[in-house]
């Protein structure tokens, strides 16, 4: 909103006072974010600016721990970069194989969430539904108590039920992380969704299975995809869990960068961090371009 031109000497000072507290609280979030990028570009094993780097010296960058992501844990890395190396970049690199539980975890815990999440929030927008607060406080929980307590009441209970180290127990705990980020997002496309549509579905002799698909799922796609997202996220980024949890083969990304960070300090881990900013990024972007696209078919506009 521009300064409008009666605005008293105060007021001015306070118009521009405020974009400048907002620049350097968004400086503050955003810098450390920004250091890492160049320092994954670093030649030299530090986590520090080089002089050559400071000097915008070529010499002084290189995609060498780009490359350690792909060799670390390699049979043999110094082979000749034909197809069986590749196999072997593929069965034994260390950040390689972390990448590959991370997507399978992610993927196959984001399907549950999404699935049970939006069977939720479906039931819970009914206006008859009993409980409707209590049972949203419950669902939506394990987004608020703190992850270590959550961690360790999976422990004991996967202990005792058998599941602790296996596949299933990881996508379990991640699935159950997720489903409060896509109730949140579902309910919330479904605040503006128009019940007179599945009525009239109905009248017309649609049955219930044809008009959740017909009509109703495609309203709230965008909510169910936002949450989805949201619910792929939370796992592809969860460590405390995974090292409560998961079995020593079922190292995914962030444990393995915890595992970095305690056994062999390494720059490698600034290029995975890079790497985690972008995918975030294009999936941050995504949300809101599903956004904008939910408000359009719900005909709200800014």
């Amino acid at each position: 909103m521009a300064l409008p031109v009666y605005a008293s000497p105060l007021e001015r000072i306070w118009y521009y006072a405020y974009r400048v507290i907002c620049a350097l609280i968004f400086l503050f979030l955003i810098a450390p974010i920004l250091i890492i990028i160049p320092l994954s570009f670093n030649v030299e094993p530090y986590f520090t600016f080089t002089e050559k780097m400071l000097a915008l010296d070529p010499d002084g960058y290189s995609l060498r721990w780009y490359d350690t992501l792909l060799t670390f844990g390699m049979a043999n890395p110094e082979a000749p970069r034909t197809s069986s190396w590749w196999m072997d970049v593929w069965n034994n690199a260390a950040w390689v194989r972390a990448a590959k539980n991370s997507v399978i975890i992610g993927v196959s815990s984001t399907i549950v969430a999404t699935v049970l999440g939006t069977i939720a929030a479906l039931g819970l927008s009914r206006p008859e539904m009993p409980f409707r607060r209590a049972i949203m406080a419950i669902l939506i929980s394990p987004m608020i108590v703190p992850i270590i307590i959550t961690a360790t009441g999976l422990f004991f209970f996967y202990s005792a039920t058998g599941l602790a180290g296996s596949y299933v127990g990881v996508v379990l705990a991640h699935a159950t992380l997720g489903i409060p980020f896509v109730i949140i997002t579902v309910t919330a496309t479904l605040i503006g969704f128009d019940k007179s549509l599945t009525r009239a579905a109905a009248s017309l002799g649609a049955s219930p299975t044809t008009t959740f698909f017909k009509v109703t799922m495609p309203l709230i796609l965008p909510g169910v995809v936002s949450g989805a997202l949201f619910a792929f996220v939370t796992s592809f980024d969860e460590v405390v869990v995974v090292l409560f949890v998961a079995a020593h083969d079922q190292q995914t990304i962030p444990r393995q960068m915890w595992n970095g960070i305690r056994e062999q300090i390494s720059p490698a881990i600034l290029s995975v961090a890079t790497i985690l900013v972008i995918i975030s990024v294009a999936l941050l972007a995504t949300v809101e371009l599903l956004r904008r696209r939910s408000e359009r078919l719900r005909g709200i506009s800014n």
